[in-house]
Order: structure tokens, then sequence, then C-alpha cells
């Protein structure tokens, strides 16, 4: 009896695990496709401030271009722990 309890639990363990890791991994996909996307594009435009205004400008350029990395990077880190946490894998 015993054994087809750990059968079952066991089955129903790899079920949800096939469902949290499909759905961590999708969730997960799309933060990081949205985070490369807005990276890219908040220091495309600090490039183009930078370009436009010259030294002048190049601060807030260069600033705009430094959030930009930093959202991408933020949004790989959020990306990559529902990942993990889709697989059941812990983070400590």
């Amino acid at each position: 009896m015993t054994n087809n309890q750990n059968t079952a639990t066991d089955q129903v363990t790899g079920g949800l695990k096939f469902v949290t890791s499909a759905l961590g991994n999708t969730v997960g996909g799309v933060t990081r496709t949205v985070g490369n996307v807005t990276g890219a594009a908040t220091r495309g435009v600090g490039d183009t401030v930078s370009n436009v205004t010259g030294d002048v400008g190049r601060p807030v350029g260069d600033g705009l271009g430094a959030v930009g990395t930093g959202v991408q990077n933020g949004a790989n880190d959020v990306g990559k722990g529902v990942e993990d946490a889709g697989k059941w894998k812990r983070q400590w």
C-alpha cells in the first residue's frame, strides 16, 4: 500500500513540477525579453541624447544608458529567479 501512495505522490509532484516549470520558463522568458528590449531602447535614447547634445548633454545620456543597463540586468535576474522557482530550485 505504501508503494502505491508513493507512486501517486510522485506522479502528482511530477505533474506539478511540469506545470510550474512551463509557467516559470514562460514568465521568466517574457520578463527577460521585456528587460532586454527596455534596456536596449533606454541605452539607445541615452546614446542619442549624448550624440545630439555633445559634451553638454553627455551626463544625461550616460545616465539614461546606465538606467537602461540596470533595468535590463534587474529583469534578467528576476526572470532567472522565476525560472528557477518554476524548476523548484532553492536560491538560498
